[in-house]
């Protein structure tokens, strides 16, 4: 059965959603005889600090987005490494046989540029069994074993490069997953940290209770604060 994709319950950066948690916290801690009654004692107010922890060591999609990157960079490079050896290789088959004759055909080089990856792999190895059926009617081109090592070598170092961009990309994905579950956990905790606080104190702290409010961004959360300190000069 397919897992179902996992979606952010929360429409905030992650770094705002750690620091309001985190704030959050602190304000529990604060009224953790308030807390008790609702069965939040210090326990499990712990147990959402290593929560955040967790989640605020974890890698940024920027991080993993980067390592992708790079890991991307260097299987281009091995792609068109692999692709100027098979170019060696044909620019002497062509100058042998017509490139619409079937043992010019026979190489499958046609559209190289436009290969997906796996076909280029497939097309480099094609390439070198190709040339050694035929390697008695090439050897008047210059063409040498040294030549298709170059290819066959080439494939090797080109295959390891895909594999591990994949893995990379996967590794992305999952770490990805991964960030939203825990950030959806912590997001729950912190609505309903925020929705017990303001039980408590709805009736007889307005300051407290405020503390509690969950606002979307720090910037919302500075006009408040703002807000608040001019409607206390006034009074």
């Amino acid at each position: 059965m397919k897992k179902q994709d996992v979606h952010r319950e929360y429409n905030f950066p992650d770094a705002d959603l750690y620091v309001q948690t985190m704030e959050k916290l602190r304000f529990a801690q604060r009224d953790i005889a308030q807390f008790d009654n609702y069965g939040y004692d210090i326990q499990k107010l712990t147990g959402i600090h290593n929560i955040c922890q967790k989640f605020v060591k974890l890698p940024t999609d920027d991080e993993l987005l980067g390592t992708q990157m790079i890991t991307t960079e260097k299987k281009y490079k091995a792609a068109e490494k692999l692709k100027t050896a098979i170019r060696s290789v044909m620019t002497r088959v062509a100058t042998k046989f017509s490139n619409r004759s079937g043992r010019y055909r026979k190489f499958g080089t046609a559209k190289m540029g436009d290969m997906t990856d796996p076909q280029l792999l497939f097309c480099g190895r094609r390439v070198v069994r190709s040339a050694r059926q035929q390697i008695d009617f090439l050897a008047e081109t210059g063409l040498r074993e040294n030549h298709l090592t170059r290819i066959s070598e080439a494939c090797k170092d080109f295959e390891v490069a895909l594999n591990i961009q994949q893995d990379k990309v996967a590794d992305r994905d999952i770490s990805v997953e991964r960030r939203v579950e825990l950030g959806n956990k912590m997001y729950r905790e912190y609505v309903n940290i925020c929705n017990i606080g303001k039980d408590i104190w709805a009736e007889t702290n307005l300051a407290k209770y405020e503390n509690y409010v969950i606002y979307e961004s720090n910037n919302e959360q500075k006009k408040a604060r703002k807000s608040r300190e001019q409607t206390e000069k006034v009074d």
